[in-house]
């Protein structure tokens, strides 16, 4: 296609490929039919899913694989709406996306309703920018919404392409930019000086390390840092890895779960520096509200963006690349011991205990055994529910983005399309997703496409026949039983009868063996871990 013949959405695709982006997933309708052309003929592979929510997702796996933003494509009208959650989850959870929806063209819209509906209202609110786009402006919303997406922090932009735009030749001349990103940063002036002299002089310094870190690409100078000034390190759950969790200044991951909470808080609480490191609050429970406190402790925020969350206040607010920031406060200075009391070793040993490993069987000894045999490089997803926080606590990472999970909004039904596309993206890798039998049952189609991939990701689903953890809060509260109950399903079934390998196991012996079949299987497989209702009582 010569440049005098491009269209509209050529422009868009020809700017998506170069921004990185190989592959794009969606449900078509009549309205997208020249954005779906044109994406594959720019090389971006386009997907048909069979839900847009769970496309979102699989999108987002791949974006862990490749770092290029994710892209979404909807048709006009329920087909958006479709993608709603999967949006939000984005614009909460920091992921780059670009959403791609058709529309009616505005001429017609004046005096035709069918399915005509204001996109750009609906995806106000849980995007980053919104944009309906014209022909000759093509060029310029294409860079737009790659920049925006991928600027601090990441998320998603949403673009409407009216269907006569699509189509439209993009006029000879119009401006195509391309804007540079920005260069990382070191701070520098008094602020810099004082969060120098605090590292210095710390003799009980913490470090709480969230996602940013990720995004600079900083988790060898992390490393590195908190090596030098023997640092104890708390991360958020998207940041499990970031420093391999079996290294003696890694106390694991914190977040949703109040046994975590009880030892890692009180040790919080006596640093007398804190480290904010990339660290977005938007991944924590209430009990991480006001738990460092400026006015008995210097509390220095090194991140994307300035802290406008109130989660907690900082002595020092520093907007800056991290690796960059750590760099410089490293600079001239020795490494030292702190801690003299040997606490935080003391901490690492208590979370190793109130998260034990050896149960016969149950939540636990399912997380425990399927680490135990699967192979070093795993990838895994987890799905929102009490497993999810029982994982994050005992799923060791040894790499940062080896455990991808819904962390900003919680969404259920994201664990099966994560491993999808994770496993799309690295498919050499073993990928094993970890969902509770209600998540499972919300998104169970999409194994049709993990099918029709030839996909073969490991999906260990936690059968309860509840929503474990609405029904522990509502015992909790003193209410009665209502509304979290289901029927036992026989999900092993569902994976045979979708083209897969499917196993219903009830002890350590039986999901060892289902394991090691999955590990050699060439199509996906089910393993349905039967457990007890009640199971996570007194664990998470």
């Amino acid at each position: 296609m010569t440049d005098t013949t491009r269209r509209a959405a050529d422009i868009l695709a020809q700017r998506l490929y170069a921004a990185g982006c190989r592959h794009a997933f969606g449900m078509p309708g009549g309205e997208v039919l020249t954005l779906v052309d044109a994406l594959e003929e720019a090389g971006i592979t386009f997907t048909l899913v069979k839900h847009e929510n769970a496309g979102g997702f699989i999108a987002e796996g791949m974006h862990h694989c490749d770092g290029a933003p994710a892209i979404l494509v909807a048709t006009v009208g329920p087909g958006a709406m479709n993608a709603v959650n999967v949006v939000a989850n984005a614009h909460q959870d920091r992921v780059p996306m670009i959403v791609l929806t058709g529309c009616v063209d505005e001429d017609e819209a004046l005096t035709y309703t069918h399915q005509v509906l204001d996109h750009q209202a609906v995806f106000q609110p849980i995007t980053k920018g919104t944009f309906c786009m014209s022909a000759a402006g093509a060029g310029i919303v294409a860079d737009k919404a790659v920049s925006i997406a991928t600027e601090p922090r990441c998320g998603p932009v949403h673009i409407d392409v009216p269907i006569s735009v699509a189509d439209a030749p993009f006029p000879e001349g119009a401006p195509e930019p391309v804007r540079a990103n920005a260069s990382a940063v070191a701070p520098s002036g008094a602020d810099a000086a004082r969060a120098t002299a605090a590292v210095a002089t710390a003799a009980r310094p913490v470090a709480i390390v969230g996602l940013d870190v990720l995004r600079d690409r900083s988790e060898l100078l992390l490393r590195a840092f908190v090596e030098q000034f023997s640092i104890p390190v708390i991360t958020t759950y998207k940041a499990k890895g970031v420093i391999p969790e079996d290294h003696p200044m890694c106390l694991g991951a914190a977040g949703l779960s109040p046994l975590a909470d009880k030892h890692l808080l009180p040790l919080v609480a006596k640093a007398d520096v804190v480290l904010c490191i990339g660290y977005d609050p938007i991944e924590m429970r209430t009990g991480w509200r006001d738990a460092i406190d400026p006015e008995r402790q210097t509390v220095i925020d090194i991140a994307a963006v300035p802290n406008t969350h109130y989660m907690h206040q900082a002595t020092l607010n520093i907007v800056a690349h991290t690796g960059e920031t750590l760099e410089r406060l490293a600079q001239g200075q020795r490494g030292r011991v702190t801690w003299d009391g040997g606490t935080p070793a003391e901490v690492k040993r208590a979370l190793a205990a109130a998260f034990p490993t050896d149960d016969d069987w149950g939540p636990a000894a399912v997380i425990a055994e399927t680490r135990a045999v699967m192979p070093e490089g795993t990838l895994a997803t987890a799905d929102s529910g009490a497993h999810r926080i029982l994982l994050s606590q005992m799923w060791r990472c040894d790499e940062p983005r080896s455990l991808i999970q819904s962390s900003g909004l919680c969404t259920m039904g994201c664990a099966v399309p994560l491993a999808m596309g994770l496993k799309m993206g690295e498919p050499d890798r073993p990928v094993v997703g970890f969902t509770g039998d209600a998540g499972f049952l919300m998104v169970a189609g999409e194994l049709a496409t993990a099918a029709e991939l030839g996909l073969a990701p490991i999906l260990v689903v936690f059968v309860d026949a509840s929503l474990g953890l609405i029904d522990m809060k509502q015992r909790q509260r003193g209410l009665a039983k209502r509304g979290v109950d289901f029927a036992r399903h026989d999900m092993a079934a569902i994976g045979r009868a979708f083209g897969g390998h499917g196993h219903s196991v009830k002890s350590r012996e039986e999901l060892r063996a289902a394991l090691k079949k999955a590990l050699r299987a060439d199509r996906f497989t089910v393993i349905a871990a039967e457990i007890a209702a009640g199971d996570y009582d007194g664990r998470i």
